[in-house]
């Protein structure tokens, strides 16, 4: 079944760490260029010290308040773009940050995107995954559950419920705060899986707020 826009953003409208794990298997499409979603990334906003939106609403973080179902972009380390959809209530900042995946449709376009890369590697982390779908910080505030160019498609039901014994859950990449919190998941058997990184300046368990 294909989630008409009001079901999706019902969907995407739960809890983070609900929601993350339910858009594994899920093609976001841009342009001609599809992503099947194999890694992703929760993050529970002003509750967690390893979100954008922990000190609350700036004009940065501000689409991450909702609604849900829209993307937050942003640049990492000032070169790289990466996505996030954004989850739970309006108001109450959160998001998944899509991390890895497979191409699926208009794999020339992202070869050409990414010259000289292997499939597997194409969108094997979030500024791959971005660059490869042709993702800029221009989409930030994209409604995925509306006209914007950018679709999301949930896994049917049937799928989604293959899938769920693959779910594998682990602490997130590269944070030096709330590091060990396991709001990473991915599915596994997936050669487009990022390998994990932990920072060099995490802060220790018990210590990560």
């Amino acid at each position: 079944m294909t989630h008409t826009s009001d079901q999706l953003r019902a969907v995407l409208s739960r809890p983070v760490l609900e929601v993350a794990p339910q858009l594994l298997g899920a093609h976001l499409r841009v342009g001609e260029v599809t992503v099947r979603l194999t890694e992703v990334e929760a993050y529970a906003g002003e509750q967690d010290p390893g979100s954008h939106a922990h000190r609350g609403r700036t004009p940065r973080t501000g689409v991450m308040f909702g609604p849900a179902g829209r993307l937050y972009c942003y640049l990492s380390y000032g070169v790289h773009t990466c996505a996030n959809v954004v989850t739970g209530p309006d108001g109450e900042a959160a998001a998944v940050l899509l991390r890895a995946g497979e191409v699926v449709d208009g794999l020339a376009l992202a070869r050409g995107r990414r010259p000289g890369a292997r499939d597997r590697d194409l969108a094997r982390g979030p500024g791959r995954l971005c660059r490869t779908l042709g993702v800029e910080l221009a989409h930030d505030g994209a409604d995925v559950c509306g006209d914007s160019g950018v679709t999301l498609t949930l896994p049917a039901e049937g799928e989604a419920e293959a899938l769920r014994p693959r779910v594998r859950w682990g602490p997130r990449v590269g944070l030096s705060l709330a590091a060990d919190r396991p709001w990473r998941c991915w599915l596994a058997g997936e050669e487009t899986v990022s390998v994990y990184r932990r920072s060099p300046r995490a802060t220790p368990i018990g210590n990560s707020g």
